[in-house]
Parts: structure tokens; sequence; C-alpha cells
């Protein structure tokens, strides 16, 4: 369509973009024209504004603004903007929203999420959080980015060790992954650790992703599209869905991404139920809901579920999503409303959502510089602060798995050192999936080099894959060296989005060589693990001749050289897996099987630490140091609790004769006044200084019939000298702690005694109905 010169005119002055200094905005008070409407008055609520906005649009002008690249609307000055971008750990250009293609050309890359989630420190994961939003503001305010709506984190739960994209997640608990939700979110947009302290600005919008049960990408034939996840309400009530109410009430995510799969038959951009009752309705969601790029195609094109593509428009749409990544909603909303199949009012609802968060990020506020977030500049991309935290971040992460005889840390006056695998010289598994490219990049390899002149190198294997090798080659090398350090595991050839394992095997011939090379070398050797799941490796844990074993996940820019200092102990490593480790057996478990809970008639050993039972490689929340800890209960304030304070409450029995309230009947007021204080002492009882995670688990006195075996409640880090003691606080509200979910999917508070747990020391808690 041709524009006239007064449009073209009109359109210059409300829409400026200064190159590649000065981002887009709109509402440019320079312009008399923009006095006229209410959506650029900054005085007014968002909400107000963005009802003005749409009320100003054509159908098409409002269909075209409901997928993702959303074309400018010249006549009201809007510029176009891209709501695709992602930063994962860090901001990356997997997303069309950036492309370091123009002055920046990299940004900080943290360690992927799931080594990040090892330190189970929530400080730690906001400062993270905190980095990434001020880079991509950096970006945007320097006209390098297209959009400010980044859909990251991943807070699916790590159900299955095959799980290519468990590596994007912090791990296989909800509480942690929830705990991750919300201290990331708050980070990237702005917001104080503790919370609630927006006022409506953000500095860069997070998203959760993928609502909800989406953890299957693509295993023996079946695909995350055509994926139809059948969980019961009480897995949805205590796994699935705890992490995203977390990210959405707490947080106060700005963002959720709607998932491929279907959820007991419905697609889950097309579930009512989940989006407008639950996420809307109980947890007060005030953002936008996008599709997974594509997601509304597949609900006609692939699963079947709508009769046709204006069918799959209406499902989605009256479902409470907003918008579409892809171009199914621009091709097919308009017919959907000729045919009277669509209300227009409903397009209306999903653009007020859009529009009300590019309001909140500033994009209608005119010239960005003097308002909230303005003025951070390219100094905070790659910054010394930035590289720190990211180096920090991957030291806290590495997690030691195995230390015989004390063989680590290893003496720095070695004089020779044979680092081995096709790990050791590859600085793009460093830094995982969805990632941007780093500031900078060290290898283990040379980060190795540094602290040991003599260094010599041989990758023992063609790939990761390792189906063909130089074993030989690699023995005699490691004949001749002081010390041996064999770098292996996995990468994104092994797992990744659309590529879930089918074994928990190292690759091909990988095991062969850590075998061989162990054999020869002159004293035990060490074995660095990258991988984002879990491998079984019980051949190493029980080889005498591998002495040291670490897991360094994907350790991002930072991870050679923490690898490095924990190797030759200038950091104490206190990571903790945030996974379950099991056999290669586990695999005989259907990875399309959705059940948490184990069924022993049908030899069903469930899954994740709160379940499962079975033999593990190693355990949830395992990790050694170069010290050892000890806990003990120092004080908790009360020992009994007593809920029978109200006639008005219903107390019911389980089938068990077990007493019990409703969590949603006790009502907060009465869950806040019953919190219980609990103190921990700790004492390093070694030598080197070392921060240290303290898990508190609960356990019920009379587990099983689907309680879980344990549950993590708590976990803080203490930082103490070697000999040195120190003392934690936890606080445990019962209703949230110490209740779980009934198979109605309801939170229940159980009669009978409860044990708090930390290490091996359990403190007993009674609760009274």
């Amino acid at each position: 369509m041709m524009l006239s010169f007064v449009s073209l005119l009109s359109f210059t002055l409300l829409f400026i973009h200064g190159g590649s200094t000065q981002p887009p905005f709109a509402c440019d008070s320079s312009n008399p024209e923009t006095k006229n409407y209410l959506f650029c008055q900054t005085e007014l609520p968002i909400t107000q504004r963005a009802r003005d906005l749409v009320s100003r649009l054509t159908l098409d002008e409002k269909i075209s603004q409901l997928v993702n690249s959303a074309p400018a609307i010249p006549r009201l000055g809007i510029p176009a903007y891209e709501w695709w971008s992602e930063a994962l750990h860090g901001v990356s250009n997997v997303g069309p929203g950036v492309k370091f293609d123009g002055t920046i050309k990299a940004a900080t890359s943290f360690p992927q999420v799931i080594l990040t989630a090892a330190s189970f420190d929530p400080y730690q994961w906001y400062r993270i959080g905190q980095a990434i939003g001020r880079e991509a503001r950096a970006m945007y305010n320097a006209g390098e980015a297209n959009g400010m709506t980044f859909w990251a984190p991943n807070i699916n739960i790590f159900r299955d060790p095959r799980w290519g994209r468990g590596q994007e997640t912090p791990g296989e608990d909800p509480f942690v992954v929830g705990k991750y939700a919300v201290s990331y979110v708050r980070g990237v947009q702005g917001d104080t650790f503790q919370g609630g302290k927006l006022h409506g600005h953000l500095q860069a919008s997070a998203c959760c992703k993928h609502f909800t049960a989406y953890d299957l990408d693509n295993w023996k034939g079946t695909n995350r599209f055509l994926f139809d996840a059948r969980v019961t309400v009480q897995d949805l009530a205590d796994t699935y869905q705890p992490p995203f109410e977390k990210c959405v009430r707490d947080g106060r995510a700005s963002g959720v991404m709607c998932a491929y799969n279907r959820v007991n038959g419905v697609p889950s951009c097309a579930d009512s139920s989940l989006l407008f009752k639950t996420l809307r309705g109980e947890w007060d969601f005030k953002g936008y809901v996008t599709s997974d790029c594509d997601a509304v195609a597949i609900i006609h094109n692939d699963q079947g579920y709508a009769k046709a593509p204006e069918d799959a428009v209406v499902d989605v749409l009256k479902a409470g999503m907003d918008l579409n990544c892809g171009s199914y909603l621009q091709n097919y909303t308009k017919s959907a409303v000729l045919q009277k199949k669509l209300p227009e009012s409903q397009v209306d609802r999903a653009l007020h959502n859009l529009f009300a968060v590019r309001m909140r990020l500033g994009l209608f506020n005119g010239n960005p510089v003097p308002n909230p977030f303005g003025n951070i500049g390219m100094d905070q991309i790659c910054s010394p602060e930035h590289q720190i935290l990211a180096l920090e971040a991957a030291r806290n992460g590495i997690v030691l798995l195995k230390n015989d005889a004390k063989l680590l840390p290893l003496p720095k006056s070695t004089m020779s050192l044979a680092v081995i695998g096709p790990n050791a010289n590859s600085p793009q598994t460093l830094i995982g999936n969805y990632a941007g490219p780093p500031c900078k990049s060290v290898t283990p390899l040379q980060a190795l080099g540094s602290y040991i002149k003599n260094t010599v190198y041989h990758p023992g294997c063609d790939t990761v894959s390792c189906s063909t090798g130089a074993i030989d080659n690699a023995v005699d090398i490691a004949k001749r060296a002081d010390y041996v350090v064999l770098i292996m595991g996995l990468d994104q050839t092994e797992e990744r989005e659309a590529l879930d394992r089918v074994d928990l095997f190292l690759p091909g011939r990988q095991q062969e060589l850590i075998v061989s090379v162990a054999k020869a070398a002159k004293r035990p050797v060490v074995l660095v693990l990258l991988s984002g799941g879990p491998i079984d490796i019980s051949f190493a844990k029980d080889d005498p001749r591998i002495g040291g074993i670490f897991w360094a996940g994907y350790p991002g820019e930072g991870g050679g050289n923490a690898l490095a200092e924990v190797i030759f102990g200038d950091h104490n490593p206190g990571g903790r897996l945030p996974v379950t480790w099991y056999p290669q057996d586990f695999t005989k478990v259907p990875m399309t099987d959705m059940r948490m809970r184990p069924e022993s008639s049908l030899d069903y050993p469930g899954r994740t630490y709160r379940f499962y039972k079975g033999d593990t490689v190693f355990e949830f929340g395992y990790g050694l140091s170069y010290s050892k800890y000890s806990y003990s209960f120092t004080r908790v304030s009360q020992n009994n609790l007593y809920l029978n304070h109200s006639s008005s409450l219903h107390t019911k029995e389980t089938s068990e004769s077990v007493r019990y309230r409703l969590v949603s009947e006790v009502g907060a007021e009465i869950c806040d006044e019953r919190k219980i204080t609990v103190h921990v002492g700790v004492k390093n009882n070694g030598e080197l200084a070392g921060k240290h995670p303290v898990l508190l688990y609960v356990r019920h006195g009379n587990h099983g019939n689907g309680r879980p075996k344990k549950q993590l409640i708590g976990f803080r880090s203490v930082i103490l000298s070697g000999g040195e003691m120190g003392e934690i606080q936890f606080e445990v509200n019962p209703c949230e702690h110490l209740s779980r979910a009934n198979e109605y999917g309801l939170m229940v508070m159980e009669e009978g005694r409860h044990f708090l747990v930390v290490g091996d020391d359990k403190h007993p808690i009674t609760i009274i109905i």
C-alpha cells in the first residue's frame, strides 16, 4: 500500500529511530499530535492507555499485532516490535530479537541453568537475572535489539534423565525450580531480591515456559508436537504446576508461554482451564501469554484437535492465549472473524495484554533516555562485574562426586599434566544451548595449562560421540604424565531441544578410553564430566584407578577457569546435584509415562528423589567438598502444631483413617501465625574455607500412599573457614511446607508426626487436629 506524503511525515514525527544509537519509541512529546492520544499520557493507568490504543486500530491492524514479529503502525507512530528474544543464561541470538551483528558482538554467557541451580543459592540466581536484564536493556537502549521480551526461564521439571532440554531447567525439584523462577524473574525485570518494588515499570520482560507438563522432545518416535501428557491431578498439584504458580504469584512474571503438548487430551494453548481459570483467575496473572513457535498451527495441522485453521484460532484466543509465535493468527484470524466464529472482542482482549506489557517496558513514554532504565549503557555488556559473576556461578555450581584418598586438589607443584578427552578444548561445549556469543572463552585445557607449564593434550576421540578414537595415543601420553585429567561427557550433538537420549551411558567408546587411560596412568586419574543430564558412570564410581570425579554441567564462559581453580584447590567445591543420577536400568521406564509416584504392582519405580524407589548412581543433593560439614538442630520454635483452633474447619480422614484439614480452609492468616523458626548449626570440620549449601527436608512419619519419601523445604548457603561453626535460620510455613497433595489434587495437612531433616540429624514436629 502506498503511503501519502502526509502519512510519511506523521510517521517520521511520531516514530523516532536514531540508527544504532537510539531505540525506536512511540509518543514523541515534540509532536503535538501525541497530546490527543490517551495511550501516550503516562499519568493514566496502563490498562486505560492500552484500551485507548486498541480502540484506534482497524481489524487488519489488530490482527497484524497478534504475532511475534509485529509490524509498525505508521499512522499512529507505533514502531515495529519483535516479541521473540531469548536469554536463558545470557542474552542470546537464538530468536530474531537480538542478532549481535552491530556494534555489540557478545554478551556475558553464564553457566547453563542446570549447573547454576547446583549452587542452591537464590541470591546468586537473582544477580544473574539482574545482569542479564541489564545487558538486555543496554542492547535495546543502544538500538541493537528489536524487543525486550525474553522467553526465559524454562521452569519445567527435569522429570526424566533422558530429556534433551533438562539442561535448560533448574532440576527435578518443584521447590527449587520455583525458587529459581522467582529469583531469575525478579532480577531480569528489575525488581528487588525480596520483590514488590517494580511499580509497573519493567527493566526487561521475563516469560516462564513451557506451561505445562512439558518435558519430552523427541524420544523413540514420540515428539513434543503430538505428545499427549496424561497427568493426574495429584501430580499436577505438587509437581508440574508449583513452579509456574511461584513464577506468577511471587515473581510477578510478565509473560508465560504455553507448550506444544496436550495435557489430558487438550492442547496447552487451547486450554481455558489452564490459561483463564488457573493462570489469570487463581494466580492473578497480569501479563501476556505467547504460544511456543508454531504451536497454534499444530493444533490443526498435526494434532487434529481443531477441524479447521479458523477453529484453532478460536480455540487459542478464547482459551486466553494472546500472541502467536509464527504466522498462523496473521493468516486465519480475519477469516475466523468474518465467518462469525470469533468475536472481535477476543482479539481486543489479547491486544490489551500485549500493549500493556510494551507500555510497562516504557516503549510508549516518548524518548526513553530520561525514563526508568533508559540510562543503562553499553558499559554494562560484558562488564568486569558480570564476567566475575559468571566465573563465580561456575565455581559454585561444580559438583565433586568422588575424591578417594584425598587425591584432590592436585598439587600446583605437579611437574607434568596430561589432559585428555573430546571436551577438553571445545569452547562451544562450555556454553550449552540457547547461548549467544560469549564475551571471552577459555577452555578447560587452556585454564589447566595456565597452572602447569608442562601440559600435554590429546582428544582421545574424534568427537563426543567417540565412534572412532586414538585410544593408544592417549594411553601413551597418560603413561608419561604425573597426573591425568580426563574431560569427557556430552554436548549438544547428544542432548538438546528436539533430541532426547535413549540411554544413560557415555557415548561411543568414551568408557573404553577412560578405563584404558586409568589403567596406564601413574596415579589415579581425575574424571570431569560436561553434561546437562545425568550419566550412568557406575564403572568410574567403583574403579579405584579413577580417584576423583567432577560434574561441571555446561559451565559457561567462565567454566574453564572455574574448573581449573577447583581442581588445583583455589576454590573449594560446594555444588550439589539438582537431579537424581539413575542407573541405565531406569531406561526401561517409558519416557512417556508422566506418573511421579511408584506403583509396585506394575513394577513402576516412580520418579525423582521424592518418589523413586530404586538404586541410584548419585542421589539428588549429593556433593562433596574438600572440607567435611556437620549439622545439628540448635533451636526449633515449636514442636507441636495445633490446627484445632476453629470448629468451623472441617476435619476429614484419609482412607488410612489419618485426620487432615484442607490448606485452603485453614487460611493465610492462621498459616502465618503458625510459622516455625528453625535454627541449624553448621560446622566446617576441614581445613579449607568453603561455601556450603545446607538443605532442609521434611519427611512424614507415615510415608507411602502417595506421600513423598521426603521433600526439600529450604536451602541456604553458609561460608565458613576451616574449623569454624555457624548458624543459619529457616522459616517453615506449615501450610506450604508441611502439606501434601492428595489424590484429588487438593493440598492437605495431615495429623501426626513429621520430621525435619538436615544431613543425618532430624527433629520431630507433631501436627494436632
